[in-house]
């Protein structure tokens, strides 16, 4: 399939360092984005006319605690994954499916858990989006072994935080087998999320050294001010999320910025957990952020999609030729003092999604359903394909 995407205000490449690309058209082709131009329109199965709006890399939330399905038993609630899709998220990262009801903690439990969601998601996108599931909670007795045998079977990540573990310290041992079977290693950060659980101090996040510090603005609970700038210094992802503290995401951000370590800043959401169901909020925290602080939009917008595809490798997050084709195109709302998405953004107001697109198929254009409308009409200009979007 052959979309285009046109009359584009502005396009963002998602890479916070060099944020708009000089185009109005984005081309894809069989999932991948094939060209910043209007050449070859004419053989385009579906051309979407953007009226001015602006065209971004899909959000990808690196901190999502999915289950099986488009369900979760934490709030209980179907079709929320398709419901963050209307909020421009258009990949997840699994944190770890511990809200699956009766979890194994034993090492064949976990090992298969996490081997089941990995394969389960790889045939089942809700709405369009992308799931990567399957993220390993480590255990007590898990052996080198076990993260060989998990990493053959396609697991590719793994989570400490929930194990049934005597103290955070023994994370350390844990963590540096993960890294050594070449799982992608992520920690719980900040105080007791659910009752029965312990803190991770930011003294431990030293420690453990994991690839990615979880919500380290805390999840909900943060760490103490002094170590954003410890943390900053080292080379672990820094990852901001919805369900946690404002302040402390942006103390987390401005030290990213101070250690020339922002490529390394993440944002997620760090939902469904107790904090709910958040379809925004993703945007909302990009939104909060750079609308209470000096932070740019831009530069949250590719913590949200750029430097996630970079810490994790994966190839969406970035517009440019041969990048998986996942797209949204955002708008000043409408009613709104402002006229263009990142300004409406910067002011604090909800941008409007009026597009998303993954694997170069339009998932629906006109308008979300989570979302104000746009100012700008976005619309399907020509299409020779049987279904409405």
């Amino acid at each position: 399939m052959r979309t285009a995407i046109t009359n584009i205000g502005a396009v963002l490449s998602g890479d916070w360092r060099d944020p708009f690309l000089d185009a109005d058209t984005v081309v894809t082709a069989d999932g991948l984005i094939e060209s910043l131009g209007a050449d070859n329109l004419d053989s385009c199965d579906v051309v979407i006319d953007a009226g001015g709006a602006t065209v971004a890399p899909g959000l990808i939330d690196s901190h999502v605690h999915v289950a099986f399905g488009d369900f979760t038993p934490r709030q209980n609630t179907i079709g929320y994954l398709e419901s963050y899709l209307h909020g421009g998220t258009t990949t997840v990262l699994s944190a770890g499916e511990v809200h699956i009801p009766g979890r194994p903690q034993d090492v064949a439990g976990v090992k298969a858990l996490a081997v089941a969601a990995h394969k389960c998601f790889e045939n089942f996108r809700p709405g369009g989006m992308r799931v990567h599931a399957g993220s390993l909670l480590l255990e007590p007795g898990l052996e080198p072994d076990d993260f060989a045998a998990v990493r053959a079977d396609g697991v590719w990540l793994t989570k400490a935080g929930f194990g049934a573990v005597d103290s955070a310290k023994d994370y350390v041992e844990l963590v540096a087998m993960a890294k050594e079977a070449g799982l992608v290693t992520t920690l719980h950060t900040g105080g007791c999320s659910i009752p029965g659980t312990f803190p991770v101090t930011g003294e431990d996040v030293l420690d453990i050294n994991p690839d990615i510090s979880f919500h380290i603005n805390g999840g909900p609970v943060a760490i103490e001010d002094r170590y954003y700038d410890m943390i900053a210094q080292t080379q672990m992802g820094m990852q901001v999320c919805a369900a946690g503290n404002l302040r402390t995401g942006i103390l987390a951000a401005e030290a990213a910025h101070r250690h020339d370590a922002f490529d390394r800043l993440l944002i997620g959401t760090d939902t469904p957990t107790g904090s709910g169901i958040m379809p925004l909020g993703m945007l909302y925290t990009i939104i909060h952020m750079a609308a209470v602080s000096d932070l740019d939009v831009t530069d949250l917008i590719g913590a949200a999609t750029g430097n996630v595809a970079q810490l994790f490798g994966l190839n969406n997050g970035l517009i440019a030729p041969g990048r998986d084709a996942d797209l949204i195109v955002i708008d000043a709302p409408l009613g709104g003092t402002k006229h263009t998405a990142l300004d409406a953004m910067k002011n604090g107001d909800m941008v409007a999604v009026g597009a998303v697109i993954t694997d170069g198929v339009p998932r629906f254009v006109g308008r979300s359903r989570n979302t104000p409308p746009t100012t700008r009409q976005v619309q399907v200009a020509r299409s020779s394909v049987l279904r409405e979007f």
